[in-house]
């Protein structure tokens, strides 16, 4: 935001109160949802520089790049000359953050949410941060009437499949996603069950779990796809051919920021996951 100095000046021996417009935040963005949360207030005039995951909208994925959100250099930030870095709690690490707020950087991290309350509470801060409550405000209520369309018709045609997330990092096993993941959170947004068990977090994938789990659909990014090599090598992947799902090759693949970043586009992605399962 532009900010403001007002100071008193005496001429002729009147008293006059004017306002300097001093030059406006330079702003550091680290996290791919606070990055398009930025844009879709409209206060990406600010942005200097943003991380790797920050790829949407377009023009984000032509800003300066800082490195990845979780490995931050110093050097790197301060090479823009920020006067702010606002990012989410996954952003670090904490000694070069520490670094930048001794460098006089003001340093901003908001919660990474997993449900629309939180989406809602991040928009609502960066809002205020941005001088841009009344773009907050609109943003929100066109959040929570887009999630009670999708409860509606959640509640009127349920989807009754049982989806297994899955994703790979380049040659790794592939892990499938549990609780307090927000893989978990997007299949509950959607109205659809997780067929992995009640384990926390995400966990690697053997023949024998698969079997178990035996989900009638799996959901993956495109990324993880293209790390793979595509979809029949990622079906071909040792005990894919246990489940229903790889039988029957029902898999989704969807961005894995607009699926997993729970920002702006987050009921949208819900939504999107709904009517691809309805379509199986």
């Amino acid at each position: 935001m532009t900010r403001k100095i007002t100071y008193v000046l005496a001429v002729f021996g009147l008293m006059a109160s004017t306002s300097l417009s001093t030059a406006a935040d330079r702003i550091v963005s680290i996290g791919g949802s606070v990055t398009e949360t930025i844009y879709a207030l409209g206060g990406e005039a600010e942005l200097v520089g943003a991380d790797t995951t920050s790829y949407f909208p377009a023009a984000a994925n032509k800003l300066p790049k800082v490195g990845y959100q979780r490995t931050l250099s110093a050097e790197g930030v301060l090479s823009l000359a920020p006067t702010k870095l606002i990012g989410s709690d996954e952003a670090g690490p904490a000694t070069t953050l520490e670094q930048l707020k001794a460098a006089g950087v003001s340093i901003t991290l908001l919660k990474a949410p997993r449900d629309v309350a939180g989406i809602n509470e991040n928009i609502r801060q960066l809002g205020q941060i941005l001088d841009r409550d009344t773009e907050a405000q609109q943003l929100t209520s066109d959040i929570n009437s887009s999630l009670n369309k999708l409860k509606r018709k959640i509640a009127t045609a349920p989807v009754s499949q049982k989806v297994l997330f899955v994703m790979t990092h380049g040659a790794k096993t592939p892990m499938s996603a549990g609780k307090g993941t927000s893989a978990d959170a997007i299949l509950k947004l959607a109205g659809v069950q997780n067929a992995s068990p009640g384990f926390e977090g995400y966990k690697p994938l053997t023949a024998e779990s698969l079997a178990v789990m035996a989900p009638d659909v799996i959901l993956t990014t495109h990324r993880t796809l293209q790390q793979v090599g595509g979809i029949e090598q990622f079906l071909a992947l040792p005990g894919f051919n246990l489940t229903p799902a790889a039988q029957n090759k029902r898999v989704i693949a969807m961005d894995s920021l607009r699926l997993l970043g729970f920002g702006p586009r987050t009921v949208e992605a819900a939504n999107d996951l709904y009517e691809k399962l309805k379509s199986l």
